[in-house]
């Protein structure tokens, strides 16, 4: 079914070190983004608001951008250098989650985050095409990657809520911020220079070629269901830690418990990429990704009925999936995009994905407040069975590749 391109001009390999830091940027990339999630109520107090709820709509600039931003970022990745590009990252990240800790209302805060949003924007399309370009079996790959990645995020509730009740909000992003910019030292050091952009080297071809037709029909599949999967990811990994203190009240309160325990859920979860990218490499698209995508609906409709300790279980089975799903559209990348052009076409479906998902977390606060966590929950679960839906539209494999003589 599929046929391995050889790449002579692509033989040398990443150093193991260089990898590990790919991986890390993940893990940065996903934890900036839900420092603020995990810190609004302490914010939200500081700054004078009445509920965290108001405080919500002023990430929308950070979340746009992260979606926006990913088409330049994808080009320049392409036509310039990938890893010039990643140390833009690095030390972007690093100089706007300081810029972040030292606002002092409202505004100036969302000016930061949108600053923050922008360079975040550079990991997936730049990173992720980075780490697969010498890779024998991509689909592991990106599911370690996404564990990594996830456990970022697992990181964001976990030491957000110990910096938040020991020093404040601020340290929160400090020290992460400090922590990107000596990864970016490191990256700088280690990591060896470009001889030519990816967009004028030779060989990388996809794994398997698809007609043009099937080819734009896949890549329109693909934005479309990764939409749909952000739009569930942002509003999950965003509005956890509120969903948390909410379904626990009377029986866990102490913002670095709850930090804790959603960690863990984090934590566990993503090692269900590792499981999915390990089966991308040895079962079809389509039916993996539809059955994955598929039980995630009657999963959220449990959380939307439980609480306490029965919440927390069902909430270990929605981030399962959630995270489950993450691998499939890097990995779709790698299947049908050539190595020249994959920064590119990861930077344009995450503009529409992105764009699209940043409507949640600008919609969280203001939907929850007005109609509360158990229906925002059954919205999502028909969000995600449309997802589902969507996934039966990709072309079959076996009779969409090209004659072996195209």
């Amino acid at each position: 079914m599929t046929s391995p391109a050889s790449d002579p001009s692509q033989a040398s390999r990443h150093p193991r070190a260089v990898i590990v830091l790919l991986n890390v940027a993940h893990a940065v990339d996903h934890m900036f983004l839900l420092i603020f999630a995990t810190a609004v109520v302490a914010i939200a107090a500081d700054f004078g608001q009445a509920s965290w709820q108001d405080l919500m709509p002023y990430t929308i600039g950070a979340f746009v951008l992260f979606g926006l931003g990913s088409l330049p970022a994808g080009r320049l990745g392409d036509l310039w250098g990938r890893r010039a590009m990643m140390l833009v990252f690095f030390f972007g990240m690093g100089a706007s989650a300081l810029l972040t800790a030292l606002t002092q209302n409202a505004w100036q805060l969302a000016a930061a985050l949108t600053v923050l949003g922008a360079f975040s924007s550079i990991y997936h399309p730049v990173g992720i095409p980075m780490l697969v370009q010498h890779a024998d079996k991509p689909g592991f790959a990106i599911g370690v990657n996404g564990l990594v990645g996830n456990l970022g995020i697992a990181f964001a509730a976990l030491i957000t809520g110990f910096l938040v009740k020991w020093i404040g909000w601020r340290a929160a992003f400090v020290v992460p911020g400090l922590f990107a910019i000596a990864c970016g030292v490191a990256f700088a050091i280690l990591c060896p220079p470009e001889h030519m952009a990816p967009a004028k080297r030779k060989g990388g071809k996809a794994q398997v070629q698809l007609t043009p037709a099937m080819l734009v029909r896949t890549l329109t599949v693909m934005t479309v269901a990764a939409a749909i999967s952000t739009l569930v990811f942002n509003f999950t990994t965003n509005g956890n830690s509120q969903l948390m203190a909410e379904r626990f009240r009377g029986l866990v309160e102490d913002p670095a418990a709850l930090g804790t325990l959603l960690a863990a859920v984090y934590a566990v979860a993503s090692l269900t990429q590792v499981a999915v990218g390990y089966l991308i490499d040895r079962m079809p698209f389509k039916a993996l990704q539809f059955w994955i995508s598929l039980a995630l609906v009657p999963v959220l409709v449990l959380a939307a009925f439980t609480q306490q300790w029965w919440f927390y279980a069902a909430l270990l089975l929605v981030m399962v999936f959630v995270f489950g799903s993450i691998p499939f559209t890097d990995a779709m990348i790698v299947r049908y995009v050539d190595d020249g052009m994959r920064s590119r076409i990861a930077g344009l479906r995450l503009t529409v994905a992105f764009g699209m998902s940043s409507f949640a977390v600008w919609m969280l606060g203001p939907v929850v407040k007005q109609i509360g966590f158990e229906q925002a929950l059954w919205l999502m679960a028909a969000v995600a069975a449309a997802k589902a839906g969507i996934v039966l539209l990709l072309p079959d494999e076996r009779t969409a590749m090209q004659p072996a003589h195209a």
